[in-house]
């Protein structure tokens, strides 16, 4: 009775387990599991850092959106916002002058007051102390009726203490508290002054509200973010209907600056770091398959000779692939959930409170990642142990592996294409690095392969040394495995030297965004004649460098001749922003920290203009066209002559208009200034205050602070994802170099026969290595240049300029890691017995 053939899921799973028996799948697995593991951890980790900062990032806007507006908002967004099982509460904002009674002085100041509801703040933690010296503690309390919170700094200027009354309108209310830490305060003038907060129950009766009062109502909401997500979309078309003035609305994609730059920049670090440990695992798969499919070309073709058909084979491997990916993606997922718990830890010195937990995307992109690597870049190399032909039985050099065809290398390529842009959820991130990859690929072996030729035809066999010119014929004999080697250890090394430009370079261009030296004092109301005395005050201690800018209160109405208004503008925004009056300022020279992007800045140019890019964005201006702003009853015309780029959440002195000459005569002008006020000196406040008594100074230690809290959250996080992913690219330029180990056995095996001693074959092979490794680190330096100055330039934008050395040094640390993976991979080529080595190869 003639035996039926055994089916591919027969043979697929006894290939499976013959193949995991014999240790042939292990560094395989390892591959697919350190992969999934690298991007899992990432993805975890940056699932919940993003929820984290997502969450702590609320406490800034004071919920999960809030709805700002000049009058009361339409009861309709409420009522919205509780259909939809929303929290809501309601503040309401505006400056208006503090006092002291007349037998405590009668001081009067300029205070931000704030009138809070029930509820509020719905995210973020209020701080409050009884007095400026004692403790803080966090509190879900609001000023209770007749009472009122202050900031320290009032208490100071009106010379008042706790429990004494504090006048606001033809109210009084007992000081009770010290507001140490508010939330949502933000950046905004309103708020620069000093905040005094009280029950909404109470502002009827100060008579304060009236109706040219400028005032800012802000509806906060809070809930589960599908409700939330539902309440922005219905909130962003109830902005935009027709005849709607006024309102606006802010959440975690569209809220204030300091907040919304620190988070884009945020997630695409962490998306950029996902990015290289995909890249990492890509080659890791494709150099493990591939030595997996050269161990099992004699054993494919003696099933041949069995009668085994091709289809049943190449279904037996992909079952096979596919069982082994698939239990290497599940080992990576537990793995990376495992590793992720470092990052937290590291993270929990860094942030008070515990992250959410992960969602479940991370495990489903760590399965799809693992088996869309083994299908992508393992397959194809085993799929060829279909077609070995039988006669490879009997002759050993036929059979061999070929590269991928055109098909094969386009489905891979659009596989790692997918993978990549999955990873980084960014279109242009991705596409900077799914292009500049592919690139650096295509010129890796152009390059390579070209050295090899040229290698070969410049060593002169007969003058240079007896162990170059072995290395050389070792690496021209096959030319196809040399560029396979030097094009996998060059795609290594391109991501760690990347990762070591991005760590370096790019985070400390990210601290200098905001750095500790950045302003934290703003003070405004200064006058002309107070100007020189203030100066002087502020370098007697010790305060050298500041912002110091006039500052001109103006209203655009004119455009080209032609009179302006808010009915002028289809945009809310532009309508608010001529609705209004514009800070101004002159100088006769650029401010360093707003470069030109269009244009050209003449100093002292008399009819000139300089115009922020975004209100020229907003409002429809360009190069050439006239403005006329209306200053204190005298309109003042000027042309556009260039686009200043202004980074708004940078907490230096920054106007949207500014005429570039020494003077603007005939207008009145106050003064700004912004500085860094000296450490430890608790007395600098109140003595600026005292001296100049008229002046409104802005602590805004508290806003940096949340700023710069989350960036050395995110700062600490990608340096460790980062050291993670540099663990993967170790382990990718270890398999790159003994990806020919056997190739190599073989050979220095025939070469030990014919008589080349230990040292001989020894000076070969760190030849080779060195060669390869300075070829391939300098072609993978010169590649993370260029990428990592297109990253820099248009995706995180930021002016970066890589230094020289950066080259030489990727050759010499190219050179060293090839040298020292190849002692650690390949130590056991010369140590094993020359009989035995052949005795494998015949078979």
């Amino acid at each position: 009775m003639e035996s039926r053939p055994p089916s591919f899921v027969q043979l697929g799973w006894r290939s499976l387990w013959r193949d995991w028996r014999a240790g042939e799948l292990r560094l395989l697995v390892l591959a697919v599991t350190l992969a999934v593991a690298a991007l899992t951890a990432v993805g975890f980790f940056a699932d919940r850092l993003q929820n984290g900062l997502a969450r702590d990032a609320r406490a800034l806007i004071g919920g999960d959106a809030v709805i700002s507006s000049d009058n009361l908002p339409p009861p309709t967004i409420e009522q919205q916002a509780l259909a939809l099982g929303l929290q809501t509460t309601q503040t309401l904002g505006f400056p208006t002058m503090g006092r002291a009674p007349e037998e405590a002085g009668g001081a009067a100041r300029l205070v931000a007051l704030k009138a809070v509801g029930e509820g509020y703040p719905l995210r973020g933690t209020l701080r409050v102390a009884p007095t400026p010296q004692a403790p803080d503690e966090a509190t879900r309390d609001i000023p209770a009726p007749g009472t009122a919170w202050v900031d320290a700094a009032l208490l100071v200027a009106l010379n008042l203490q706790m429990g004494q009354p504090l006048l606001l309108g033809d109210a009084s209310f007992t000081l009770s508290k010290v507001i140490v830490v508010e939330p949502d305060r933000g950046a905004g003038f309103m708020s620069f002054a000093p905040r005094v907060m009280i029950n909404s129950a109470d502002l009827p009766a100060t008579g304060l509200v009236q109706p040219a009062s400028r005032l800012t109502y802000r509806l906060a909401v809070a809930g589960p973010d599908a409700g939330v997500a539902q309440f922005v979309r219905w909130a962003e078309l109830e902005v935009e209907k027709p005849g709607v003035r006024g309102l606006r609305l802010e959440s975690l994609e569209g809220g204030r600056p300091e907040m919304q730059q620190t988070l884009a920049r945020a997630e695409k670090f962490l998306n950029l770091v996902a990015l290289l440990a995909a890249l990492l695992c890509a080659v890791a798969v494709a150099i493990a398959a591939r030595g997996f499919a050269q161990r099992h070309l004699d054993d494919c073709a003696m099933l041949r000779v069995l009668g085994l058909s091709q289809a049943t084979m190449a279904r037996a491997y992909t079952l096979e692939f596919a069982l082994v990916g698939l239990m290497a993606s599940a080992v990576g997922v537990a793995l990376g959930y495992g590793v992720h718990h470092a990052f937290v830890l590291l993270l929990a010195g860094l942030v008070d409170a515990a992250l959410p937990a992960p969602s479940l995307n991370p495990v489903f992109l760590g399965l799809g990642m693992g088996l869309t690597l083994m299908m992508a870049f393992g397959l194809p190399p085993v799929l060829q142990l279909a077609q070995v032909p039988p006669l490879r039985v009997i002759r050993r050099d036929v059979g061999q592996l070929k590269p991928a065809t055109l098909a094969v290398l386009g489905l891979g390529v659009a596989g790692f294409a997918a993978l990549l842009l999955a990873a980084s959820r960014d279109l242009l991130l991705g596409a900077i690095a799914v292009g500049g990859f592919a690139a650096a690929v295509l010129l890796f072996a152009v390059v390579s392969y070209a050295a090899v030729r040229l290698l070969r035809a410049s060593v002169n066999e007969a003058t240079a040394p007896r162990a170059l010119v072995m290395a050389t014929r070792q690496l021209s004999a096959r030319p196809a495995y040399a560029v396979v080697q030097i094009s996998a250890l060059a795609v290594g090394l391109l991501a760690l030297v990347l990762l070591v430009l991005l760590r370096t370079d790019l985070i400390s261009s990210w601290r200098n965004a905001t750095p500790p030296d950045a302003p934290n004092r703003f003070v405004i109301n200064i006058q002309p004649e107070q100007g020189e005395a203030f100066q002087q005050a502020l370098r007697q201690t010790g305060v050298e460098r500041f912002d110091w800018y006039p500052m001109i209160r103006g209203r655009l109405v004119r455009i080209n001749g032609e009179p302006v208004s808010p009915e002028s503008f289809v945009g809310d925004r532009a309508q608010r922003l001529v609705d209004r009056e514009f800070n101004l300022s002159n100088t006769a020279t650029l401010p360093e920290h707003n470069p030109v992007v269009a244009g050209r800045w003449t100093d002292n140019e008399a009819d000139g203009l300089s115009v922020e890019e975004g209100l020229a964005e907003t409002l429809g201006l360009k190069l050439g066209d006239r403005l006329g702003f209306d200053i204190a009853g005298q309109v003042s015309e000027g042309t556009i002559t260039s686009l200043r780029k202004v980074d708004w959440g940078s907490m230096r002195v920054n106007f949207f208009v500014v005429f570039p000459v020494a003077q603007v005569p005939g207008v009145p002008v106050t003064y700004i200034s912004a500085f860094q006020a000296p450490e430890g000196d608790d007395q600098f406040d109140n003595a600026l205050v005292r001296q100049f008594p008229n002046i409104t100074n802005v602590d805004m230690s508290q806003t940096i602070a949340q700023v710069q809290r989350v960036l050395g959250q995110v700062i600490g996080a990608v340096e460790f994802l980062f050291a993670f992913t540099l663990a993967a690219g170790l382990v990718v330029l270890l398999a790159a170099i003994t990806a020919t180990r056997g190739e190599r056995e073989r050979e220095f095996a025939i070469l030990r026969a014919v008589g080349a001693g230990s040292a001989l074959l020894r000076q070969v092979q760190r030849i080779e290595l060195l060669g390869v490794g300075l070829l391939a680190g300098f072609l993978a330096s010169v590649v993370a240049v260029i990428v990592g100055w297109a990253l820099a330039r248009f995706v995180f934008e930021f002016a970066w300029t890589a230094s020289l050395w950066v080259p030489l040094a990727g050759s010499l640390a190219g050179a060293l890691l090839a040298l020292a993976a190849g002692w650690w991979g390949l130590r056991s080529v010369l140590r094993t017995p020359v009989v035995e080595t052949l005795r494998k190869a015949t078979t």
